[in-house]
């Protein structure tokens, strides 16, 4: 009996053409050689394998197609030559560009970049928060691109009552209702209740946010671009065991890890979701209450792949994606990871330069840790700056900002106020200026006094 040979199991790997565009006027961080590379890596990634590229160079996209419609003739060809199954653009296509180029380019899907990352966000979701988040951007993304999905669909019954020769019964007759419009409907009520839940997420993330905050343990927050090796650097600082991998996107979900650094001293740190250049709207939206993780931290570790041709394109794409969160103001500590990657280490003395407060180390092997944590502790704990104020009861946000930032010390309560002392963060000196002790005596003390016995008197 002839032995039966095995069958694989998973499905074949989809092929896909890339296609570039450079538009004059557009500045982009990557040339476009090189983005389109990292578009082949989010395709590898997303598990579609790369058959050929096409770039075009255009004063504007065209209004219809995007691309030229010369460009669109060779697409086509080169298409079906290589069996691509998908044509992945590099930049966001509007849903009319979408809905054109697929007219054009018979029996093949065209995706975009942020369909892609999407599509790669998808697959990395594990936990509900994840999962929520991704299908609340997917949602966003979808819900104006649905006409091209459903013009093969005639009116429901009742959609023609009205006109003449209609065939529509009693109660049937009307405007009627599209299937885009019933889906439509129902996709906006979805949307509603992921945003909700969402919502739920957000203050479960607060009230663990406060108790760390009344816990008085820093907190760090792991930034950088997609694939710098935050998630190593974790297990490294840690000693723990978060999931890794050499791909793009591979982190969703934050994880939080408590740290101990140099002089007993205690911090929590948290890996997040990496970055990218072209970082699609609907992700930073929907990642709302996982980027506040950043927003909210006491010291930014910022992870550069040191290694990578483009390192500091790639650290000027993070700091543009953290002032769009308004986090670019919390300090920061530079790790130029993959140090032992370098073809010529003795340049890294030089590479320093460039990078502010930077340490080159290597998170795979251990190479600089020891210094690393050594300038986290010094921005964390030695940049604290003694205080002693005296802050009026009607200054409740600065009396609360002390507990929750600083590390108090006395705490005494007096007429109209309470004098507070102990060590807060080096950037909210400012905020408290105007309260200072000043030759032994807080400002504003006599007049804050003297107001309230005004008060007193006067109700009286």
């Amino acid at each position: 009996m002839p032995k039966k040979i095995p069958q694989p199991t998973t499905p074949p790997r989809e092929r896909a053409f890339l296609v570039g565009v450079e538009v004059r006027g557009n500045t982009h961080l990557l040339a476009l050689e090189d983005s389109l590379a990292e578009l082949a890596l989010l395709a590898d990634t997303a598990g579609v394998d790369v058959v050929g590229e096409l770039t075009q160079k255009l004063n504007r996209p065209h209004v219809e197609t995007y691309i030229g419609p010369g460009k669109i003739e060779e697409l086509k060809a080169l298409a079906e030559e290589t069996l691509a199954d998908v044509v992945i653009f590099d930049d966001e296509l509007s849903p009319r560009h979408q809905r054109e180029l697929e007219k054009a380019l018979i029996n093949i899907r065209v995706l975009d970049r942020t369909a892609l990352i999407l599509d790669i966000f998808a697959q990395h979701a594990h936990t509900s928060e994840g999962m929520l988040q991704v299908e609340l951007a997917q949602y966003e993304y979808n819900l104006p691109r649905l006409t091209r999905q459903w013009t093969h669909l005639e009116r429901q019954a009742g959609g023609g009552g009205g006109r003449a020769g209609s065939t529509g019964g009693v109660g049937l007759r009307g405007p009627g209702e599209t299937q885009l419009e019933v889906d439509k409907r129902a996709i906006r009520k979805r949307i509603t209740h992921i945003k909700h839940e969402l919502e739920k997420v957000e203050a479960h993330r607060m009230r663990y946010r406060a108790q760390r905050k009344r816990s008085r343990i820093p907190t760090v927050a792991l930034v950088g671009y997609t694939n710098a090796g935050k998630s190593t650097l974790l297990n490294r600082l840690a000693k723990s065991d978060v999931h890794v991998a050499n791909q793009l996107f591979a982190t969703l979900d934050p994880t939080t890890r408590r740290v101990q650094l140099p002089g007993d001293e205690l911090a929590l740190i948290t890996d997040t979701v990496g970055f990218i250049q072209k970082l699609p709207t609907a992700l930073v939206a929907a990642f709302h209450a996982t980027l506040e993780e950043i927003a909210e931290a006491d010291l930014l570790l910022h992870v550069v792949d040191i290694s990578h041709p483009n390192a500091l394109n790639q650290f000027q794409a993070v700091q543009e994606t953290l002032k769009e969160i308004d986090a670019s103001h919390i300090p920061m500590v530079t790790a130029l990871n993959k140090a032992d990657l370098l073809h010529h280490p003795e340049n890294a003395r030089e590479i320093l330069k460039s990078f502010p407060k930077a340490v080159s180390i290597s998170a795979m092997t251990g190479t600089g840790i020891t210094d690393l944590v050594h300038l986290m502790r010094e921005e964390l704990f030695e940049s604290y700056s003694p205080i002693h104020v005296r802050l009026p009861y009607k200054q409740g946000a600065l009396i609360s900002l002390f507990h929750e930032l600083g590390q108090v010390e006395r705490v005494e309560h007096e007429r109209g106020g309470m004098v507070m002392q102990g060590r807060i963060p080096g950037r909210l000196l400012a905020q408290f200026a105007p309260w200072h002790a000043k030759n032994g005596q807080p400002k504003h003390v006599h007049n804050d006094i003297e107001e309230i016995e005004e008060d007193d008197l006067e109700e009286a």
